[in-house]
């Protein structure tokens, strides 16, 4: 007998709900499959809705997927500004922040999600929010704690902050190689120190420049 895949059954919603049913059953998918690996039909079926109610509100497969990552971009960048708007920047609230998009990335599989969209050729559209606002939420803070005559430049920011991004992104998807292959322990403890050496790394930097 063939195996007959199980659907939720369909039920009326209003348009944002159904939009957010949608978006949660394409990034459960997404994590798993990555990009190519979705299917409108499929998506349709977890969230359940029909295919033509996938296609009303996002129109094509490509432009669900932008979506999606954008809207986890937004909620990640989110969290990130509100830490960084509470903290003075000392290593402490520096190391928590770092641990904390770091276990972000690692759980829900954004991490993953990101090197795929990239490798395919989609563009990660950042105007919602997202680097921008970690970006002039770091520089705010480095302002407010800088004590010399020559203030810091965005640009010497942003640039940090990319470079935090990528080692945040690409050490949850192949961190624990890295170290390992580097001559490091590769398990969990080892991540955390090296993201404890992040932080304090990136703190100085402020501090120094």
């Amino acid at each position: 007998m063939p195996r007959v895949e199980k659907t939720k059954p369909r039920r009326r919603l209003d348009s944002a709900a159904a939009r957010e049913l949608i978006l949660d059953a394409t990034e459960k998918r997404l994590v798993v499959a990555g990009p190519s690996g979705i299917r409108l039909q499929e998506v349709a079926a977890d969230a359940g809705v029909s295919h033509p109610t996938v296609l009303h509100h996002f129109g094509s497969r490509e432009l669900l997927v932008q979506a999606v990552i954008s809207r986890s971009l937004q909620s990640i960048s989110g969290a990130i500004v509100e830490a960084i708007a509470r903290s003075q920047g000392d290593e402490t609230q520096a190391e928590a922040i770092v641990e904390s998009v770091a276990t972000t990335f690692e759980k829900t599989g954004h991490a993953r999600v990101v090197l795929w969209l990239a490798l395919e050729g989609y563009a990660i559209d950042g105007s919602g929010g997202g680097l921008k606002d970690v970006v002039e939420a770091t520089h705010a803070m480095r302002l407010a704690r800088s004590k010399k005559s020559a203030r810091p430049t965005r640009d010497d920011t942003a640039r940090t902050v990319v470079l935090a991004a990528l080692a945040l992104v690409g050490g949850a998807v192949i961190g624990s190689t890295l170290l390992q292959n580097a001559g490091l322990v590769g398990d969990a403890r080892s991540g955390v120190q090296f993201r404890k050496w992040l932080a304090r790394l990136l703190i100085a930097h402020f501090d120094a420049s």
